[in-house]
């Protein structure tokens, strides 16, 4: 990290969170981000479900909810991102405040409700970018049919993106979660198979999962998993646990991400690669190229950060998968292909 990334990281910290990560976005706007582009290497390339990564480590939803800085995060250094979560109709999301910084546990809290432009909107900023990139799919808060939001986001963004995300696993929609009970989902993604099959092309289509699924609850999103045509999973979204927090905002209602999810979030990941041939995207707590091999060692294909650039900006991404391709040297690894899985046991 440069002097000015750690002025500008420093400068953002004294302000609101939810601000400062406006004004974030408007700097990459600007072109004050890096001006690189993807990493790789032989060791870092990946086919993830049909998608040929240049590097395993991915920028995941939230940081950038409407498509407006694709260009700019395409060149920090990523393999892939993923931007939404898109709904049919924009909303605004719940009140403000509804992003708590929470520095002592490199954490954060948000509850934001899935604040977005829209799909049209946002399906117009995504036509025409190069790269390998996501989108989040969700639902309206008001709407009368939330399995079927996600198959009409699906249809009117397909076009323009490499993969889509079926995310029924955010805490700050209610009863969004109720989604992933085994008869929902089945019929959720069904719906979504069905608009995707009817596609000119169809794309990779992931499910997001909770990390507060007991092993019951895991086995039957495996199950249905496995039946429903879908590409692969992301393991996992934020956490309603408040264990061992720190700070004034450590009871803020919302999901956390950031460090103390990482072990959660890489147990349930280690217990879903046991129950399914899926490739899985490892997401929860990764803030280092240590933390991104253990993901990948308990069964990732590839992984996803996010919280972690507030605290250690975009240059992160660079010591990320640079030391992540020196860890797979270290321990013999020709591809990283070849370490997925390999430490699953020791989260099991």
């Amino acid at each position: 990290m440069n002097l000015l990334e750690q002025a500008g990281l420093r400068m953002l910290r004294s302000i609101d969170p939810e601000r400062a990560h406006g004004l974030a976005l408007n700097a990459l706007q600007l072109g004050l981000g890096p001006r690189g582009g993807p990493i790789t290497s032989d060791r870092l390339r990946i086919n993830l479900a049909g998608l040929d990564l240049p590097n395993p480590v991915g920028l995941a939803a939230g940081f950038d909810k409407n498509a407006t800085a694709i260009a700019p995060l395409s060149r920090s250094g990523f393999g892939f991102i993923e931007v939404g979560a898109a709904t049919p109709r924009a909303q605004p999301g719940n009140p403000r405040p509804r992003l708590f910084r929470l520095t002592q546990d490199g954490a954060a809290i948000n509850r934001f409700g899935f604040n977005n432009d829209g799909m049209d909107a946002i399906a117009d900023r995504l036509a025409g970018h190069a790269g390998i990139v996501g989108l989040n799919l969700g639902a309206n808060k008001d709407s009368d049919d939330r399995a079927g939001d996600f198959a009409r986001v699906l249809t009117r963004c397909a076009a323009h993106v490499a993969f889509a995300t079926v995310n029924v696993s955010s805490p700050n929609t209610e009863k969004l979660r109720d989604l992933q009970g085994k008869a929902a989902l089945g019929a959720l993604l069904d719906g979504v198979m069905t608009a995707n099959a009817a596609l000119p092309r169809p794309i990779p289509v992931f499910l997001k999962i909770a990390p507060d699924l007991n092993p019951a609850e895991i086995a039957d999103v495996a199950e249905v998993a496995n039946a429903s045509g879908i590409a692969g999973l992301i393991a996992t979204n934020t956490t309603l646990d408040r264990d061992g927090l720190h700070g004034p905002h450590a009871h803020e209602k919302g999901g956390l991400s950031g460090q103390p999810l990482f072990e959660k979030s890489t147990r349930v990941l280690a217990h879903l690669s046991g129950l399914t041939p899926l490739p899985i995207i490892g997401v929860g707590g990764v803030g280092s190229a240590q933390q991104a091999y253990q993901k990948i060692r308990a069964g990732a294909s590839a992984v996803q950060l996010y919280t972690a650039l507030v605290y250690g900006g975009l240059s992160l991404v660079g010591d990320i998968v640079r030391g992540l391709d020196d860890l797979l040297a270290r321990d013999g690894f020709e591809n990283v292909a070849q370490a997925v899985g390999t430490g699953r046991s020791d989260w099991t």
